[in-house]
C-alpha cells in the first residue's frame, strides 16, 4: 500500500462506486490514503479529502469502480421539474462550449421508467441552456467524453457528479486478451485482498484462465498503482480545476513506490496452453514477466512452490453453465478437493464459485463464505484451512455450498 499523505483540509465529497460485497475493503483502501470515511452503502463508499486525495485516489483504488464528485441535488418529480433543475446549474462551471460531454443516468424506484431519456432530457437541458447564453453549444461524445457527467435518481431525488476517471476504472489498460469467461480486474483485486494475503507468502492459482487474479495479486506485492496503466486522460484533466502540477506529482509519487525485486512466489497454471498463452501476454504487458510464473497443467497436478508453507491458494473455477455439464462440473470440484487436501496442507485455500452445488463435491467445509457477483452470477468466495496432519480434513455436509 502507498504510504498515507499528509493531512489536509478534507473539504471536497466524493463517492466511489465498487461492485456488492467490495464496499469494506474500498473502504479500507480509501482510508489508507487518507480519506475520511463518511458512509459504506450498497456498491458505494463516500468519503471527503481534497484535491490530491482525489488523484491518489483514481491512481491507488484497485477495488473502485468510479470516482465521483456530487456538485448537485434535487428533488424532480416529473419531466418538467428535471429540465428546469438541471438549468437552473451554471453548466458553464462544468463544461466549456468547445468541449465534449456525456451522460450516464442511473434510475431506481422513480416515477421516470428509462435510464436513457432522462439522460436524454437533462442533455437537451444543458445544451438549451448553453445556446441561449453563448450562442454555442458542447457536442455530446459517448464513447470518450471530455466531461462525462453521472446521475443517479433513487425515488425521484436527482444527485448529479463529475466523473473523475471518465471510464470504468476495472479498464486498466493492461489486458490485452481475454479467455471466454475472464473475471473484471476490480473483482480479481477484491478477491486477492479479500484473503488477507500479505504480499510476501506464495499466491498460487491451479485454474488461472487468463491470469487476472495473478497479475492483480502482482500489482499489489509490487506496490504498483493501478492507474498508472491507463491510457489517454483522466475526466478530470478536462476538470476547470484540474491541477496539472499536482497531478504530475502525484503520478511520480506512485511510480516511486514501484519495488522491482519479485517479493513473493506468484505462480499458475491452466489446462489450455492457448489460455495460458493469453495470460502470458497480459502478465507482460502488465511488466511482470518477472513476478509471475506460468505452466501448462491439469489441476489435478497442480502442486505448491517448494518453500514451506503458509501460503495461499485462489482460484475462480469453472462454473459449468451450460445445460448437461453437472456430471463434469461435480467430478472437477471432487478433483479439486482432494488436490487440496493432498498437495496443500499448511495453506489457506479460496474458491470463488458460482457453482454452489457443485463447491460441496470440494469436500471441505468452509471457514468462511463470502457473497460476491460476478456479473450476473450470484458467487460466493469460499475459504478453506487446510492443516497438516490429524487436522488437515474436515469433512463437509451440504453446509459446504454456502448462502
Amino acid at each position: 500500500m502507498p504510504p498515507t499523505p499528509p493531512s489536509a483540509a478534507s473539504s471536497i465529497p466524493f463517492t466511489a462506486t465498487t461492485q456488492f460485497g467490495l464496499e469494506d475493503v474500498l473502504a479500507r483502501e480509501l482510508r489508507d490514503l487518507g480519506a475520511e470515511i463518511e458512509y459504506v452503502g450498497s456498491r458505494a463508499v463516500e468519503f471527503r479529502g481534497d484535491q490530491r486525495l482525489l488523484y491518489d485516489a483514481v491512481l491507488w483504488c484497485r477495488t473502485a469502480m468510479r470516482i465521483l464528485r456530487p456538485f448537485a441535488s434535487f428533488y424532480a418529480r416529473d419531466e418538467r421539474a428535471l429540465y428546469r433543475e438541471v438549468g437552473r446549474i451554471n453548466w458553464q462551471e462544468f463544461i466549456s462550449p468547445n468541449q465534449t460531454f456525456a451522460i450516464t443516468a442511473v434510475v431506481n424506484k422513480s416515477s421516470f421508467e428509462h435510464s436513457l431519456f432522462v439522460a436524454q432530457l437533462t442533455k437537451d437541458a444543458i445544451v438549451d441552456q448553453f445556446r441561449e447564453r453563448t450562442g454555442q453549444r458542447p457536442s455530446v461524445d459517448t464513447k470518450a467524453p471530455d466531461i462525462r457527467l453521472h446521475l443517479r435518481m433513487l425515488e425521484n431525488e436527482v444527485v448529479l457528479s463529475l466523473d473523475a476517471a471518465g471510464d470504468s476504472l476495472h479498464r486498466r489498460g493492461y489486458r490485452q486478451l481475454t479467455n471466454a469467461a475472464p473475471l473484471n480486474e476490480v473483482l480479481a483485486a477484491g478477491l486477492v485482498l479479500l484473503t488477507g494475503w500479505d504480499g510476501k507468502k506464495p499466491l498460487v492459482d491451479p485454474m488461472c484462465g487468463a491470469g487476472t487474479i495473478l497479475t492483480e495479486a502482482a500489482l499489489i506485492s509490487q506496490r504498483i498503482a493501478p492507474g498508472l496503466f491507463h491510457q489517454g486522460k483522466f475526466g478530470f484533466e478536462n476538470w476547470p480545476d484540474f491541477d496539472a502540477e499536482r497531478w504530475a506529482t502525484a503520478q511520480a509519487d506512485a511510480k516511486a513506490q514501484r519495488l522491482e525485486e519479485p517479493q513473493a512466489y506468484i505462480g499458475g497454471s491452466d489446462i489450455d496452453p492457448k489460455t495460458i498463452e493469453l495470460a502470458r501476454q497480459n502478465v507482460a504487458a502488465a511488466g511482470l514477466d518477472d513476478v509471475v510464473r506460468l505452466a501448462v497443467r491439469d489441476v489435478k497436478d497442480a502442486l505448491p512452490p517448494r518453500q514451506p508453507p503458509p501460503g495461499v491458494l485462489l482460484s475462480n473455477p469453472p462454473y459449468g453453465e451450460r445445460i448437461g455439464e453437472e456430471d463434469e462440473m461435480a467430478a472437477l470440484y471432487k478433483t479439486i478437493g482432494d488436490v487440496l487436501k493432498t498437495s496443500f496442507p499448511g495453506y489457506e485455500a479460496y474458491l470463488f464459485t458460482g457453482n454452489l452445488e457443485a463447491a460441496k463435491r470440494v469436500g471441505l467445509k468452509p471457514a468462511r463464505r463470502v457473497p460476491l457477483f460476478n456479473g450476473p452470477i450470484d458467487c460466493r468466495l469460499l475459504k478453506y484451512e487446510l492443516y497438516a496432519g490429524s487436522r488437515r480434513v474436515a469433512p463437509a455436509g451440504d453446509s459446504s455450498s454456502g448462502s
